[in-house]
């Protein structure tokens, strides 16, 4: 029987990429970006500490630049209005 290692399993860290998620597709630019430094400044912590390491790690900074990317026009100039 073969047991895999679940990876991403930082509680605080999850809940932060569920309410970056969250706000992301309500479209709550400002929250959504909010949270993302939060988290960001949290995730540097932990791996400064040693709480995050190896597969862990990668795998929420992965998800960091995977939001990093999605909210570089992320911004209320960038909406058009649809009226």
């Amino acid at each position: 029987m073969i047991f895999l290692k679940k990876i991403g399993k930082n509680k605080q860290l999850n809940e932060l990429l569920n309410r970056i998620q969250m706000n992301f597709e309500n479209n709550y630019k400002d929250a959504a970006q909010m949270n993302l430094k939060e988290y960001e400044d949290v995730l540097r912590e932990l791996k400064e500490s040693g709480r995050v390491k190896g597969n862990d790690r990668q795998y929420y900074e992965d998800k960091l630049d995977y939001y990093k990317e999605q909210m570089k026009k992320f911004t209320h100039k960038d909406q058009q209005p649809k009226w």
